[in-house]
């Protein structure tokens, strides 16, 4: 009994140190796609940056505010993909793209 204890409890904290480490270099890896390909113009809060909202003329560069973050994950990685109004479609492979998402909706929390 002592050992199927033992070997119940060594197995769960294996699973979570292995999902905490996980979800670890998932956030670590959508900050970096972030970084490389929306915070020059999302800003690195995600609320946009006012310099280039300038140079290129668009208002809607902040992605933490309501109009963003109540759509879905499947309409901004169709934006992400495509590109929408000036911003351009992304050079990020999909799965940077979803990463890069994930950590944009960490900015609004």
């Amino acid at each position: 009994m002592r050992k199927q204890l033992l070997t119940a409890v060594l197995g769960f904290g294996l699973a979570v140190g292995w999902t905490t480490g996980t979800l670890a270099a998932d956030a670590s890896a959508g900050k970096t796609a972030y970084e490389k390909s929306c915070a020059g113009c999302h800003g690195a809060d995600g609320k946009g940056n006012a310099a280039m909202a300038k140079v290129i003329g668009e208002k809607g560069l902040n992605i933490v505010g309501k109009e963003t973050t109540q759509k879905s994950d499947e309409q901004l990685l169709k934006i992400i993909a495509e590109g929408a109004g000036k911003m351009p479609a992304s050079k990020l492979s999909k799965d940077e793209q979803k990463q890069a998402l994930g950590y944009a909706r960490s900015l609004g929390k």
